[in-house]
């Protein structure tokens, strides 16, 4: 009987250790999955880009497939207003094409059962930036790429002598609004430390202005002699 009894606890013994021997293996098997997992590279995320925006100036042609009597050319007024054929006034600056599209079926319910409407944008205005101030070529530039206020500057020619680039003054209208933000660089600082971070990106339509020193803006009514060295005689 005792001899049972031992082989029976003997095969318990088994039991448990196989047990406790599967349940690693899986706890193993788990965090080898975590690893390859954790080592392979996350998928792309794909970032889309914001749509255009209708402006002040742009020329839009819509089209009604099934009422072309309502086909017609708009050109947004300075107030960001079109004069629809039919249907009113409408304001159509900020909005991309397929939110004019959304507006202009709205706009026409009440004239036309279901319409059905394309739009086109024809015009455009090209996106701009303006530099002034103490820089070598002065004027207005086609926005064509992403590009920071020190490139900006640079494609302006770059400072000049008598530029204070410590105050670099850039200038941005707020959207939707006649408000205007403006924001002071120290591009001096940003340039000595070759600390970049605080360099801003230029939008469509900003303003850079960069000021004269005080002493350059004196320095014309200034005898030739006072700016030399003089020696008091004392040794």
């Amino acid at each position: 009987m005792p001899q049972c009894l031992h082989r029976k606890q003997s095969g318990w013994v088994v039991v448990a250790a196989c047990i406790a021997a599967t349940a690693a293996l899986a706890e193993a098997q788990t965090a080898c999955k975590q690893l390859v997992s954790a080592a392979q590279p996350s998928a792309p995320v794909l970032q889309q880009r914001d749509r255009y925006r209708i402006q002040p100036g742009d020329v839009v042609e819509v089209s009604f497939p099934l009422s072309h009597e309502f086909d017609q050319s708009l050109t947004v007024a300075p107030d960001g207003y079109v004069a629809l054929r039919g249907a009113g006034d409408l304001a159509v600056a900020g909005k991309s094409l397929p939110e004019l599209r959304d507006a202009l079926r709205a706009a026409y319910a009440d004239v036309l059962h279901s319409p059905l409407v394309n739009v086109d944008l024809k015009d455009f205005q090209k996106p701009f930036f303006t530099v002034s101030g103490q820089v070598g070529r002065p004027g207005k530039y086609d926005l064509r790429e992403n590009i920071t206020v020190a490139e900006a500057l640079a494609i302006a020619g770059g400072t000049t002598v008598n530029a204070k680039s410590s105050q670099v003054l850039l200038f941005r209208r707020v959207p939707q609004g006649s408000l205007v933000e403006v924001r002071k660089l120290d591009l001096h600082k940003m340039m000595k430390q070759g600390d970049l971070r605080e360099d801003m990106r230029v939008e469509r339509g900003d303003l850079l202005f960069v000021p004269q020193t005080a002493i350059s803006k004196i320095e014309r009514f200034l005898p030739t002699s006072s700016l030399g060295l003089y020696t008091t005689g004392v040794p």
